[in-house]
């Protein structure tokens, strides 16, 4: 595992082989940081045969509304308790042109652009889906995980049909006090709506990720990967 940096965002790369034919690009949330999901690696035991680069950014240092200022790393300010009332969409797509710049370098160094998967969780989350259905690459699959989806007004003018049939998996916790079920659910409705491929699974757990939805995402992986 080594630390290195794109244009923009610092991030740790983790390979599972010495030939990686596809990657993972792993969003952390709001106030973590890059190595927040690196254990998840392990934890997924993809099979020896599968060589994949993980890419684990490090999203900017920023002043945080709703936590009274303080500098923490977050792909974007959150104003209010109320998550989905305004979203702060300067911050949403500088931190999309960022991880667009991520997607840009594997394409560059020969990875197709249809073995790159954008994963995330909370914000990181809501930036894989933000990122993910406005890419103009046809991308290997999203992973939402307990988040929403932002600046979702802007959707059907921002969207790239290149990525209509891209599959999404979303995942949120039935007990989540952060972000609330109910608007991960309108998230996944509105892309239903609009005719996106997602698979939904729902947890009894808070905020966070459980060993049942680590073995789901092994196996949503695998039907990518494989």
């Amino acid at each position: 595992m080594s630390n290195s940096a794109t244009n923009i965002l610092p991030v740790i790369e983790l390979n599972t082989g010495s030939s990686p034919t596809h990657t993972i690009i792993w969003l952390h949330g709001l106030g973590a940081d890059g190595n927040d999901f690196v254990p998840i690696v392990n934890e997924l035991q993809l099979p020896t045969k599968i060589q994949a680069k993980f890419i684990f950014p490090h999203a900017p240092e920023q002043s945080i509304s709703i936590n009274n200022g303080y500098i923490m790393r977050a792909w974007y300010d959150i104003f209010s308790q109320s998550i989905d009332a305004n979203h702060d969409e300067v911050g949403i797509k500088a931190s999309q042109k960022a991880i667009n710049v991520l997607i840009e370098n594997e394409i560059q160094k020969g990875v197709v652009s249809e073995n790159i998967i954008l994963a995330g969780f909370s914000q990181g989350g809501a930036m894989a889906l933000q990122v993910g259905l406005r890419q103009s690459n046809p991308l290997g699959g999203i992973m939402a995980l307990s988040c929403y989806l932002p600046l979702a007004n802007t959707l059907t003018t921002e969207s790239s049909s290149i990525n209509t049939t891209v599959p999404i998996f979303m995942a949120h916790g039935v007990d989540d006090a952060v972000i609330p079920l109910s608007q991960a659910i309108a998230s996944k409705d509105l892309l239903l709506r609009e005719g996106y491929l997602v698979e939904w699974h729902e947890y009894a757990m808070a905020h966070t990720v459980s060993r049942k939805e680590i073995k789901d995402i092994r196996d949503w992986l695998l039907k990518i990967l494989i």
